[in-house]
C-alpha cells in the first residue's frame, strides 16, 4: 500500500480504465442499498454533503452496501472501458469513516461480449487491508489482459471511487494497411510515458474521445519561470506513418501554449525510461507551429513525411500552458 500523500507514478502514467467518461460501467452488485454502484466510477473527486439524506439514509458519493448480519461479503462487477493490462488500483474511501470496508480484493476476466463465468476470473489483487477516509493505492504486477473486473469488499460498507490504471491493448490482426487510424487513441493503446509537469491533472486525458468539457479536461502545466518549455512523450498504440495531427486548445484561453512542435522516432523494444531520455534528440515530425486559444488546430501539409514509421512522439508545449486534446492519425505499419 502506498501513502495517499504521495500518489504513485501509475496514476499519471496509465489510463483509468474504470472511468465512466471512457465507457466503463457497473454491471451488477450484491447490494447497493445506501449508494448506487455507478457513483464509484465517476471521474470527479468525491464530495460530502453533511445534511443530505435520501429515503434509505445518509446520501454518500460512492457505492455503499447495507450492514451484513449473516456472513459473507459484498462484490460488484464492472466492465472496463477497454481491454487492457492493469498496473495499479486506487481505492478511494473518502468520507467513509465508520462505514468503510476494512478488506478489499480484485479479480479480472477477459470475456468479450459474453457474461463472465466463474472459471474466467483471475486474482489481480489478493485480499488486503484498506483504510477509511483516504486514497489507498495498490500496485499490480500482472501480465494478464482483462476487460471485466470483480470488486470484493469485506464484509460490507462503501467505496467513494475505484480507479483501475492500465494500458489498453489494440489487436491489429485485422487492420487495413491503407486505412487511417487514430494512433494515440486510448482504445488503440496510445499512452503517455513521460512528461515535464502535470500540476493541474493527469496528462493522459488528452487522448480521450471528444472535445474537452472544461479547462480541467486536458493537460495543463504550471507557469514556467526558468525560460524552458514543457513536454510530453507518448507511445503510439502501434507503429505507423503519420498522416495528420490535431492539437485542440478547447477551453484554454489565457493559458494555452504559444507554440508547439512534435518530434518522433521508431523506438520499438526500448523501455519507457530509455525512450523518454532520448526523445529530446528525435527528428522533427512537426516543426514549431503557432497556436491560438480555444481552437482545434489541424496539420497535414506541415508534417515531415520523410521521417517514415514512428512508434513514439514527443509533444513540445512551448513554453507552458494547457491543451485539451492531441490526436496523431496515421496508417498502421503492419511489418513492425
Amino acid at each position: 500500500m502506498i501513502n495517499e500523500t504521495n500518489p504513485p507514478a501509475f496514476t499519471m502514467r496509465y489510463v483509468n480504465l474504470a472511468s465512466a467518461s471512457l465507457g466503463a460501467r457497473a454491471i451488477s452488485a450484491s447490494d447497493e442499498f445506501f449508494a448506487a454502484k455507478e457513483r464509484m466510477l465517476r471521474d470527479s473527486e468525491p464530495v460530502f454533503h453533511p445534511d443530505e439524506y435520501d429515503a434509505n439514509g445518509k446520501w454518500m458519493d460512492g457505492w455503499e452496501t447495507r450492514r451484513r448480519r449473516h456472513g459473507g461479503h459484498d462484490h460488484c462487477i464492472v466492465r472496463l472501458a477497454d481491454a487492457g493490462q492493469i498496473h495499479g488500483v486506487e481505492v478511494d474511501t473518502s468520507y467513509f469513516t465508520g462505514n468503510y470496508p476494512p478488506g478489499f480484493s480484485l479479480d479480472g476476466a477477459l470475456c468479450g461480449d459474453r457474461e463472465p463465468n466463474e472459471s474466467d476470473w483471475q486474482t489481480i489483487v489478493e485480499k488486503c487491508a484498506i483504510a477509511g477516509d483516504c486514497k489507498n493505492y495498490i500496485p499490480v504486477e500482472s501480465a494478464g489482459i482483462f476487460d471485466t473486473i470483480r470488486v470484493h469488499i469485506y464484509p460490507d460498507g462503501g467505496l467513494a471511487r475505484l480507479r483501475v490504471y492500465g494500458q489498453s491493448v489494440w489487436n491489429v490482426a485485422n487492420v487495413n494497411a491503407a486505412t487511417e487510424y487514430e494512433l494515440t487513441a486510448i482504445e488503440n493503446g496510445g499512452r503517455v510515458i513521460g512528461f515535464s509537469d502535470s500540476h493541474y491533472g493527469p496528462p493522459w486525458r488528452i487522448f480521450i474521445p471528444g472535445r474537452g468539457a472544461n479547462m480541467g479536461d486536458g493537460w495543463e502545466t504550471r507557469r514556467r519561470r526558468d525560460g524552458g518549455s514543457d513536454w510530453l512523450v507518448a507511445a503510439l498504440g502501434h507503429p505507423g506513418r503519420v498522416t495528420r495531427i490535431e492539437v485542440d486548445t478547447a477551453n484554454f484561453k489565457g493559458n494555452y501554449p504559444d507554440r508547439c512542435s512534435i518530434q518522433a522516432a521508431l523506438a520499438i523494444g526500448e523501455s519507457d525510461e530509455a525512450a523518454v531520455a532520448e526523445a529530446e534528440g528525435w527528428p522533427m515530425l512537426l516543426s514549431e507551429q503557432k497556436l491560438e486559444m480555444d481552437r482545434q488546430h489541424f496539420f497535414a501539409d506541415e508534417i515531415n513525411r520523410d521521417i517514415g514509421p514512428v512508434s513514439h512522439i514527443r509533444f513540445n508545449n512551448i513554453p507552458d500552458g494547457g491543451i485539451s486534446r492531441l490526436r496523431i492519425y496515421g496508417t498502421v505499419d503492419i511489418d513492425d
